[in-house]
């Protein structure tokens, strides 16, 4: 029996071709859409790398096209996230445009993160259309093309600029909020930035953002770089089609669901530092003797090969057993958007990745920020000076001391008791998105009306 389609039936089901960039934070919004899309009708092929490899059996409704990266250990390993979006973009061409001509007469359009831009050059050179998917903030893309210029300008890097002066014309972004790179140089990242935004072909953006988060970041969009090409801001992509099936490239731990059941509520702080951010030993010890001395109940990831030269897990379980006892509950991996909307957690010490901020947003969880890298900076800015709903930890060496006060402070002071209520009130300006006649919901139909008409 065919799912319901919740905004009427595409007379003839129509091949979507979805293309991921091959990371956490950029897989999980792809597959969240795919499955709406389903859901509306459309035939989905997924199109993904050999690297960080999806498991077809976990999605049975679409079919899955491995595109060969010809990625080598050693670009892996680097961490160098831009040379290895290079690496992809050069090397992925060849096997998308092989199945596009065996399938190009079913494919209504190919649906592509901004990342993986050699799918533009493939659809329009089989008259196929494009569409881009932005899984970053309207904020973040404005600061993207914020650092192409000054580049050009010869004002980066910043050696003669104070790290907190504000970015012309970006405000409140400073200078240290700029999305840099923790890893590669700046000229390969402004050439990534300029390739990425170069829409030329393109007939549309979906963007996992919402109007009322960014009114004013998403209106200069639409009138300096998209005027002639509709926008869908569909946020958050992970409530438009909640479904069983993980996406997650590690095994999720759900032992921790037993342990929040045991917890107050409001008392957890949930720490997770996403799926790419890489921690010193000395950053590991602070942080635990932090979440040791706060005496806040604390629910921690520490992922594999999170931390330089240990397995950090290890460290962590031989020391602090005694100290924290059953205050504290340590996992490698945890089902985040079920530990959010637990009625345990108060609060959550985030990297400040764009999903987990849409996630925290749509549970009323603010938020303690440690970014580090990237689009995570302007988020991080955007939480703590605009949103007001987390307090960032900014210094540059993270001490225990300054970890145990701001997990104080967001946990039981009266700073943090208002910024939960004001993250309550996100969550329901949120949902009011999502309900039938939302900016959201309108969204999502006028996007599938608009594939339907191709």
């Amino acid at each position: 029996m065919e799912k319901e389609k919740p905004f009427g039936e595409v007379k003839k089901r129509r091949r979507l071709i979805l293309v991921p960039c091959p990371y956490q934070g950029h897989i999980n919004p792809m597959l969240h859409l795919a499955t709406f899309l389903h859901q509306s009708g459309f035939s989905i092929t997924i199109a993904h790398t050999f690297f960080n490899s999806l498991i077809p059996n976990r999605h049975p409704d679409f079919t899955f096209l491995r595109l060969n990266d010809r990625l080598s250990d050693d670009l892996v390993a680097s961490s160098d996230l831009v040379s290895v979006l290079f690496a992809i973009n050069d090397n992925c061409k060849a096997s998308l445009e092989e199945a596009m001509a065996t399938t190009v007469r079913d494919v209504a359009c190919i649906i592509h993160d901004e990342l993986m831009y050699f799918c533009e050059a493939v659809a329009s050179c089989f008259g196929v259309r494009s569409l881009v998917v932005r899984t970053t903030s309207a904020a973040a893309c404005i600061s993207r093309l914020a650092i192409v210029q000054l580049q050009a300008e010869g004002r980066l890097p910043l050696l003669q600029v104070s790290m907190e002066e504000e970015v012309p014309n970006l405000h409140p972004l400073r200078f240290r909020d700029l999305p840099l790179s923790a890893i590669s140089d700046i000229s390969k990242m402004a050439q990534i930035i300029l390739n990425m935004y170069t829409v030329t072909t393109s007939s549309a953006v979906i963007w996992n953002t919402i109007p009322f988060l960014e009114p004013s970041e998403l209106t200069q969009i639409k009138t300096k770089f998209c005027n002639k090409i509709p926008i869908f801001p569909i946020a958050p992509i992970h409530k438009i089609s909640p479904t069983s099936s993980s996406s997650s490239l590690l095994k999720e731990d759900s032992t921790c669901l037993s342990w929040l059941h045991k917890q107050p509520p409001n008392s957890v702080i949930y720490v997770s530092l996403g799926s790419i951010a890489l921690l010193s030993n000395q950053e590991l010890q602070e942080m635990a003797w932090g979440l040791a001395n706060s005496n806040q109940p604390f629910l921690w990831v520490v992922r594999p090969g999170s931390v330089r030269g240990s397995d950090g897990l290890e460290f962590v379980l031989k020391e602090f057993q005694e100290k924290v006892g059953d205050r504290g509950c340590i996992v490698e991996w945890a089902p985040q958007n079920e530990v959010l909307g637990h009625r345990a957690v108060g609060g959550f010490w985030s990297h400040c990745g764009w999903n987990s901020t849409l996630e925290s947003l749509s549970e009323g969880v603010p938020m303690l920020c440690r970014p580090y890298s990237g689009d995570q900076r302007v988020n991080s800015r955007y939480i703590s000076c605009v949103w007001r709903v987390g307090l960032a930890l900014e210094d540059h060496e993270l001490k225990r001391k300054e970890v145990e006060m701001g997990i104080r402070k967001l946990m039981v002071e009266e700073e943090g008791r208002q910024m939960r209520e004001t993250a309550m009130n996100f969550k329901r300006r949120i949902e009011d998105c999502l309900r039938k006649d939302g900016s959201s919901s309108c969204s999502l139909k006028e996007l599938v009306d608009f594939i339907m008409s191709f």
